[in-house]
């Protein structure tokens, strides 16, 4: 069971999520940004569900398991959904709206297909193992594209403060999740450290994305110099 510190940290994450939507609700950015927002309601609601589950069945039991994976990669989902709601932000002066929808939803098939034929010679199990290998590779895809909106950001020479802030944040919550499950695969004994330290980088996304909302002004805009220049 999780001890007092683990419930807390769980508050303190859902509490942040909220405070996400609040802060966007304030600033009349909600459908602006509605993707983001709406990876923090599920997020909300995930966590009521957990802990419901949690509260009735235990935390070792197979109805808390399902729930835990099985939200884990709805999460998973809309978050990478929010991700290509940024690219269409970053590339919204090149109108390629329809571009950037048609292959966020190639790249989430593909995806799919890739994680169904790694399991499909499994029989036990198939529908969890797959779900399982899907929220998996939804975030090594998700941190491989937030590197590349990076560098887009770079070329491109975006300035604006909010956006940056919003795509950075995003990139350094897939980079120690990354991180964590690269550890995990080589000190499994740290497993219980690990799970613990996940908790804490829940807190940066949404603490960050908050901090963009509240106090970043949507026409805000960074001095140039202070992005790297790309050598041509």
């Amino acid at each position: 069971m999780p001890g007092l510190f683990e419930y807390v940290l769980w508050f303190l994450s859902t509490l942040c999520d909220a405070a996400v939507v609040v802060c966007a609700l304030k600033r009349g950015l909600f459908r602006r940004y509605l993707l983001l927002n709406m990876f923090m309601v599920s997020s909300i609601l995930v966590s009521i569900e957990r802990y419901e589950t949690l509260s009735h069945y235990g935390f070792t039991s197979p109805q808390y398991l399902y729930v835990y994976f099985y939200s884990d990669a709805l999460l998973s989902i809309f978050l990478y959904l929010a991700l290509a709601s940024l690219y269409a932000h970053v590339f919204s002066e090149m109108k390629v709206e329809r571009y950037v929808r048609l292959g966020t939803i190639l790249l989430l098939g593909g995806t799919a297909l890739f994680s169904y034929a790694v399991l499909q010679q499994s029989t036990a199990r198939l529908v969890t193992r797959f779900v399982l290998e899907l929220s998996q590779n939804l975030y090594f895809v998700g941190l491989v594209l937030t590197y590349i909106l990076w560098g887009a950001i770079l070329k491109l020479r975006e300035t604006r403060t909010q956006l940056v802030q919003l795509v950075l944040s995003l990139g350094l919550y897939f980079s120690s999740f990354a991180a964590v499950y690269a550890l995990g695969n080589l000190y499994q004994s740290a497993n219980a450290f690990l799970g613990l330290l996940t908790q804490v980088f829940d807190l940066i996304l949404p603490l960050a994305w908050a901090y963009a909302f509240w106090r970043l002004p949507v026409d805000a805009r960074l001095v140039p110099s202070r992005l790297a220049v790309i050598p041509r």
